[in-house]
Formats: structure tokens, sequence, C-alpha cells
């Protein structure tokens, strides 16, 4: 690598403008997802206050029909039911964010082609700002969290693409978007620039890009898992006989099961973990050539190793009977903070070795 590579400073404006512009298409996106929201019909919700009734849980699981609903379509759905985690409960999935209802359905797509637009422009962004120094676009805080958002924007896209229900996950996602990239543009940028002779290693490429991937998986985890906790912390009320809000009905009546919630977040977890254990496998030869040793009890190394403890935790509570549910839901959105603290915390208010490559 050519250590006195001139920056090129118009690619590097045009970057700037691409992750501007998918922010505001990301905020069009987030507007669809309210209305999806908000206008989707609530004549489908209720459900799962339905499956816990005695007199109704023996009936056989029906295939809703296409009907009228106040003079609105509603579209033809199967009911899907599946076990929780605890075993206790059946609980019919919901119908998503827009509960079945055609409108609701059409500001649903629009929000998720307005999420695809944003991505292509945020991934032309990454790679126009790559091209404008000519090496990995992931040197400095401000990289790493457009390629984050754009990594785990493009994870949520595949999910859909193979017909995976996760819509129910478009709305969080945008808005922690658009939260990240507020705070990458506003106090996280760098200019674009060469980096420190320490980073110009082929080691850059594999050990971060295998740490974004595995952040933003970890991400739509941690996302699945709050969400399950809120859902079945709904369905638990509704079994003890009580009535929860109109609020919490309108809003997690149409949010999957919490059984498949938490089937969600444990897979995607548990599949990641081992690019996690490759990824500080790769930090610490990485170490080694550039600092002449593997581990050197860094801050960054520290955390790196306390996520992937929590995380091994989290996937042997899972194993273990008494601890699934909840307590395995809590060991797990634990994990994703301490690798948030690793990702912000470590670089903002730590010194560290890592620290050469600038906020």
């Amino acid at each position: 690598m050519n250590l006195a590579a001139a920056t090129n400073e118009s690619l590097a404006e045009m970057s700037n403008v691409l992750i501007y512009s998918s922010m505001a298409v990301y905020t069009l996106a987030f507007l669809a997802h309210i209305a999806e929201w908000v206008l989707g019909s609530r004549s489908r919700v209720g459900r799962t206050a339905a499956a816990l009734t005695p007199a109704r849980t023996a009936a056989p699981a029906a295939v809703p029909q296409v009907k009228a609903a106040g003079g609105t379509a509603v579209l033809d759905r199967p009911k899907v039911v599946t076990r929780s985690a605890g075993g206790a409960r059946d609980v019919p999935d919901g119908p998503g964010a827009a509960g079945g209802d055609e409108q609701g359905d059409l500001y649903g797509r629009i929000a998720v082609s307005l999420t695809t637009l944003a991505f292509l422009v945020e991934a032309a962004g990454v790679v126009t700002r790559a091209i404008s120094v000519q090496r990995a676009p992931w040197g400095n805080m401000y990289e790493f969290s457009t390629t984050f958002s754009t990594v785990a924007v493009g994870a949520y896209l595949g999910f859909l693409l193979a017909r995976k229900n996760v819509r129910w996950m478009g709305l969080p996602l945008v808005t922690t978007v658009l939260l990240d990239l507020g705070i990458a543009t506003t106090w996280l940028y760098t200019e674009s620039d060469q980096l420190v002779p320490a980073l110009h290693s082929y080691w850059l490429w594999i050990h971060v890009s295998t740490a974004i991937f595995c952040g933003a998986v970890f991400y739509l985890g941690a996302v699945a898992t709050l969400l399950y906790l809120f859902r079945d912390s709904y369905e638990s009320k509704l079994a003890g006989g009580g009535s929860p809000s109109a609020f919490a009905r309108s809003v997690l009546e149409r949010l999957p099961a919490a059984a498949s919630l938490d089937k969600f977040a444990y897979r995607v977890n548990a599949a990641i973990f081992p690019l996690w254990t490759f990824t500080i496998i790769a930090g610490a030869i990485w170490a080694g050539d550039a600092w002449g040793r593997y581990w050197g009890w860094d801050a960054k190394e520290v955390w790196s190793f306390i996520t992937w403890v929590a995380y091994a935790a989290y996937l042997h509570a899972r194993a273990t009977a008494g601890w699934k549910g909840r307590k395995a839901a809590y060991i797990a959105l634990i994990a994703f903070a301490c690798f948030l603290f690793n990702y912000y915390g470590v670089n903002i208010f730590v010194n560290s070795k890592h620290s050469y490559a600038g906020v």
C-alpha cells in the first residue's frame, strides 16, 4: 500500500453527499413504517387473547378467509401456532405490522422499498469513501458506523429475500440506523485520509469486516430479544387473566409469538457466534504481526473477550432447562451491551492501543 497515496477529495465529498442522501431516504422509510403500524387494520389483532382463552384453545388453527372489515379488504394469511420457550402455552404469530390490512400492507411495502433504496445509496457512499483513499472503508469510528449500519440493513433485507417474516423489525431497525448515522455524521465524522502504518495490513479487511458483520447480526438478535421480552410479558398477562392496555394490544398483537421471537434471536446469535470467535482470533494474529504479541490485555481485547464470554453464557443458558426464556434473554441483552461498550465506550472513554485509528 502506498502510504503517500493522495485522497481523492471529489470522491470523498461524493461519499458524504451519498451518506446524507441515504439518511433522507431512511427518514421517508421511517415515516412509511409508522404509517404501516398506525394505519394497519386492527380487526385481526386479539388472536393471542383468543388462543389463551380456555374455551377456544382446543379449536383447530383455522386459516382466515378473505373478508371485508369496515369496507377494507383483509388479506388471506395462515394462522401460525407455535409453542413458547417454556412450553407452557400455544399462541399464534401476530398478523404483522400491517395487521393483515391491504392499506397497511401497502405502506409496509413502500417502507421496504425505501429501505432498500436507502441501503443502496448508503452502500454507494461506503464504497465511494473506500475508493477515495484506496483502502478498506473502516479505518475509524465514522467509517465503522456507516459500514455497520449498511451491513445491518443488508442482513435484514437478506432475511426478507429469504422469505423470512421479519418485516416487524423494519421500524426499530430504521430508527436505529438513523440514530447511528446521526451520531456518525455529527460527532464521529473524520476526514477521508490515509491510515497509520500499523493499519496497513490485509488483516484490516479480515478482522474488522468480520467484527462489523458479527455486530450487525448481533444487533438483529438483540432487537428480537427485546421484543420477545415485551411479547412474553404480554402473553403471560393474558394467560393470567390480566387485561393489557389498548396500546399494548394494538402493538404487541401484531408481533410474532414470543416463541417465534425467542427462536429467531437464538438462531441468529448461535449462527454468528463461531464467526465472532474467529474475529477475536484474527485480531490476536494481527496483534502478533503489528505489535509482536498476540495478547496484551488492551481494553479492546479485553472487552472483545468479555463479549465472547457473555454470548457463550447465553448459548449455554439456552441449553439449560432452568435458564431458558426470559433469563437467557437478559443474558443476551447484557452480551450485546458489552459489544456496544466495546464499540463506543472503549474507543471514546478508554485509552487503548486501538485508539490510533482516531475517532
